[in-house]
């Protein structure tokens, strides 16, 4: 289960709340619970102790057990967006594998982009129009696998995993075979557009690939050569084809 960094920092804030106050609440010469010996001071004591106990534990659960919530995809915005997005899905166990493999893409993008922006910065000042021009198609490159990414939750929001489970389980009565054809061919429907979208991710992390390894094999070129490199030409062609699936 991944965790966020604020997460961890909540807790541990809170626990160093909870250890503050019972310092302040059990030391000799300050309020110093433990040496009340009424029953109230005693009732008390008990409380608070059950009390921190109660709080760490629910706290504890909020941070490592409970379900994360589903983030609106319209408010999807930066990487961490898109993770805790998709981290929602990976609980049902019908598409955990598959969008764990999502998860991967968008890290190994981001891993990638950075990766190539080190060779551009290897290999071209950062002023010159070769430079601009690279990284203007990196750029782009990631942005269709983001834009990928975000359709498949657009698809993911609307998978109702409850009904597909009992359709799994049991038939339900009364439905006629072609009835239950239909639903099975709509649940196959989405899992194959799932499937179909990670790999055209695969084939977009792969063609930046071979973009940095054909800039690794160049010696020198004019500028005018970019747009005939082979795999500058692959990944127009994939670009639009996307954007023309897409629309």
């Amino acid at each position: 289960m991944r965790l966020s960094s604020n997460k961890y920092i909540n807790l541990l804030g809170l626990i160093l709340i909870v250890v503050i106050l019972n310092i302040l609440l059990f030391i000799p010469g300050w309020i110093d619970l433990g040496a009340r010996t009424s029953a109230f001071g005693i009732a008390f004591t008990i409380t608070w102790v059950l009390a921190n106990i109660l709080a760490l534990l629910y706290a504890s659960y909020m941070t490592f057990f409970k379900p994360p919530a589903v983030l609106p995809v319209k408010n999807i915005e930066k990487h961490e967006d898109y993770l805790q997005a998709l981290g929602y899905y990976k609980g049902i166990k019908v598409l955990e594998e598959d969008v764990s493999l999502v998860i991967s893409q968008l890290e190994r993008m981001k891993k990638k982009r950075e990766a190539f922006l080190n060779v551009l910065n290897h290999r071209f000042d950062p002023e010159e129009m070769s430079f601009k021009k690279f990284a203007s198609v990196s750029q782009e490159v990631e942005k269709l696998l983001y834009l990928n990414v975000r359709s498949i939750l657009n698809r993911l929001h609307v998978f109702d995993k409850a009904e597909y489970g009992n359709m799994l389980s049991n038939k339900p009565k009364g439905l006629t075979p072609e009835m239950m054809q239909k639903k099975n061919k709509v649940y196959n429907d989405y899992l194959t557009y799932l499937k179909t979208s990670l790999n055209t991710n695969e084939e977009i992390l792969l063609k930046l690939d071979q973009l940095m390894l054909e800039i690794s094999r160049l010696d020198s070129f004019e500028e005018g050569d970019i747009e005939q490199m082979p795999c500058m030409k692959e990944i127009d062609l994939l670009i639009k084809q996307t954007k023309l699936y897409r629309d």
